[in-house]
């Protein structure tokens, strides 16, 4: 079995930006190579890449759209032919389109099906057939899918199939020793996250959760990193990084 804190290897999708710089860069402290995806801003993951190398860890850049099956293919013919192979895959990348359900724009919700649904089977897809034994999958759900908040709706609708998706292969990956997991963080106080966002409205969100504050990105890499690292018991399941919010 590979061991569970070093000498693993892990694929962040989304790595170049926002929660998932954050998640490339906790895991990389916790001894993992790490390769960084991206799917425009490949300035954003070189520098994350050059951030982990500076502080003594081992990472690399690879790209593609996760709702190619294709192009991720060759990000993790990249991986393994970089680090030897892959144990943990986790699929930060998404789209976030807000709106009410009436008057919804169905070319934006043609947009995140593609890469919230799809986007995450492909992944999912690849990891099921490459991860090493002892390994992690982790996807990104969303806790608005329990919260059912206004404007939501089609978003939240995405991330509940991230939800099925995942609850499955954790059983369909019986005896492989592989956990699937899900992180849905709630409110957090990422660039994209605070943008367009009047001080009333983050006031009022940031006293949501019993702690009485916006969770962080750091937060957020905290429970990846127990689901991607010593976590092995706990599998099938929605990990809400939400600060209690209910």
């Amino acid at each position: 079995m590979v061991d569970t804190a070093t000498n693993r290897v892990a694929l962040v999708t989304g790595g170049s930006g926002g929660i998932g710089r954050v998640v490339s860069e906790r895991l990389a402290r916790d001894g993992m190579a790490v390769a960084v995806h991206y799917a425009g801003n490949e300035a954003g993951a070189d520098e994350v890449v050059g951030g982990i190398a500076s502080a003594g860890g081992r990472a690399m850049t690879v790209g593609g759209d996760v709702a190619d099956e294709r192009a991720m293919a060759e990000a993790f013919d990249a991986v393994e032919q970089g680090f030897g192979g892959v144990d943990v895959v986790v699929h930060t990348a998404g789209r976030m389109v807000l709106g009410p359900l009436t008057d919804f724009d169905l070319d934006d919700l043609d947009g995140m099906i593609r890469t919230n649904i799809r986007g995450t089977f492909v992944v999912d897809q690849l990891a099921a057939r490459r991860v090493r034994e002892g390994g992690a999958i982790v996807n990104f759900s969303s806790s608005v899918v329990k919260l059912a908040m206004p404007t939501y709706a089609p978003y939240a609708a995405t991330k509940g199939a991230v939800d099925a998706v995942g609850l499955i292969l954790a059983r369909e990956l019986r005896g492989r020793d592989i956990t699937v997991n899900a992180v849905a963080p709630g409110p957090t106080a990422t660039p994209l996250f605070l943008d367009g966002k009047d001080e009333e409205t983050i006031g009022h969100l940031s006293k949501m959760a019993p702690l009485e504050r916006l969770g962080t990105p750091d937060d957020v890499a905290e429970a990846v990193a127990f689901l991607a690292g010593p976590a092995r018991w706990v599998n099938g399941q929605v990990v809400y990084a939400n600060g209690g919010i209910v």
